[in-house]
């Protein structure tokens, strides 16, 4: 045997361990500066490519889930390795700076797109295949269809937004956007879908959810600086332009962003205008595309003079303003003047004042049964926001007739004056008569 001095004895101990990483058995391809562009950025597969270091203790706990995924897809897209402490020219040039770095080299190889997910050999076969998928669906320029917000199948409400519409649907609107940028083999983002989609639903009206995918659209993605996934970003409502953007800090789960949105749009919008329904563009103007429409039916005013019905009024807006986040839409009519509104809304039974709660979608009512006091329509109102509290359909199944009349001026009423009679001009048969 021939002897070797100690420390190149080390050496070449150590060198052989480098190159023992991954052996050639294992599926896991070891990738360097001399061939790396030859077969990952110009040749036709799909790469997944580890930059580890031999030392790291987080690469040797990967190194068999990273072997199996490799020999899980064979045949189906290439997985490599790059030994980043050997080739820092490698490392370097993707702004590696910690191990392991895992990048998918998709559809466009000149922008790989960072693995987040799963350590897992399941995570990274379904995150290897999602982007071979993405590259076929690319040469036949088509897109999946359930490719909102993750992957979700019941995204029916959630808005899809690429590089080309984000300007025009998110900066153009005044309406307040909450936007994930995805990946679409991102675990967290997955998780994140179905509540992201119920939160959408709930949200519909109020406030707009949108998805992009981020390795699909890089252009928004790197102008909004994601690094990660799912990011969600906040836009505004109002004018917006390309730095109407804040950070979303709220929880992941539906009930979560349905409230952080809420509590950002009350923050933004008035308390909803309390009109009164004079016309049939009044009652379309208020109640229109709104959740519920709260109509009251105030007293004729000549049996509650301006000082009462504006105590009446003060309570609905106090009322309006508590409950600004739900946006319904707040009208009231005088006794009489509206009477197929309180025949289909079955008011006047219980007299005056009387508040029903509409839903035009639906085309049914929920009519106050309590007191018309601050505290008996806040809990009629908090039982329904709460889905609580009986509902009967409105009469015909449509809504009801709203009658042209003159808005109330804001004074007292006045009793009609009897005509006096001037008997100076009538004969004395005509006197007899009267």
């Amino acid at each position: 045997m021939l002897d070797l001095p100690v420390g190149l004895t080390l050496l070449l101990l150590g060198v052989a361990g480098v190159q023992c990483f991954y052996p050639s058995s294992s599926g896991v391809v070891d990738l360097t500066p001399n061939n790396f562009d030859d077969k990952v950025i110009n040749g036709d597969h799909v790469w997944i490519v580890e930059f580890y270091a031999p030392w790291c203790g987080h690469c040797q706990q990967l190194k068999p889930e990273y072997e199996k995924a490799a020999k899980a897809l064979k045949g189906i897209v290439k997985v490599g390795g790059v030994n980043a402490d050997d080739h820092k020219s490698l490392a370097s040039r993707y702004n590696v700076r910690g191990f392991p770095t895992i990048k998918i080299f998709g559809a466009n190889p000149n922008k790989p797109e960072d693995y987040n997910g799963a350590r897992t050999a399941a995570g990274l076969v379904d995150a290897a295949l999602e982007a071979a998928s993405q590259k076929a669906r690319a040469a036949l320029g088509g897109k999946r269809a359930d490719s909102k917000s993750g992957g979700s199948k019941d995204s029916k409400d959630v808005i899809e937004l690429t590089d080309d519409n984000f300007d025009k649907l998110v900066l153009g609107s005044e309406d307040m956007w909450l936007v994930e940028f995805y990946a679409p083999w991102c675990g967290h983002c997955k998780n994140l879908a179905p509540h992201w989609a119920k939160a959408a639903s709930e949200l519909k009206g109020k406030v707009k959810l949108g998805a992009l995918d981020a390795t699909a659209n890089t252009i928004k993605a790197s102008q909004y600086e994601v690094r990660g996934y799912p990011t969600i970003k906040y836009f505004a409502p109002g004018k917006k332009d390309s730095d109407s953007m804040q950070e979303y800090d709220g929880g992941r789960t539906s009930s979560d962003i349905v409230n952080w949105a809420l509590d950002k749009l009350s923050e933004n919008i008035p308390a909803p205008e309390l009109a009164q329904l004079v016309d049939e563009e009044s009652l379309k103007e208020a109640c229109e595309n709104k959740p519920l429409c709260i109509v009251s039916v105030l007293p004729h005013i000549l049996d509650c003079q301006s000082e009462c019905r504006n105590g009446y009024l003060k309570v609905l807006t106090t009322l309006g303003e508590k409950f600004k986040k739900k946006m319904w839409g707040w009208v009231w009519a005088e006794a009489g003047a509206q009477p197929h509104v309180e025949e289909a809304l079955e008011i006047g039974g219980f007299g005056y004042p009387a508040l029903a709660a509409v839903n035009i979608k639906k085309m049914k009512f929920s009519l106050l049964k309590g007191s018309f006091s601050q505290d008996g329509i806040n809990e009629f109102l908090r039982d329904l926001s709460y889905g609580r509290g009986n509902t009967a359909p409105l009469k015909g199944n449509e809504l009801p007739k709203i009658y042209k009349t003159e808005p109330w001026d804001g004074k007292d009423g006045e009793p009609p004056q009897e005509e006096d009679i001037d008997l100076s001009d009538i004969d004395l048969d005509e006197k007899d008569e009267l």
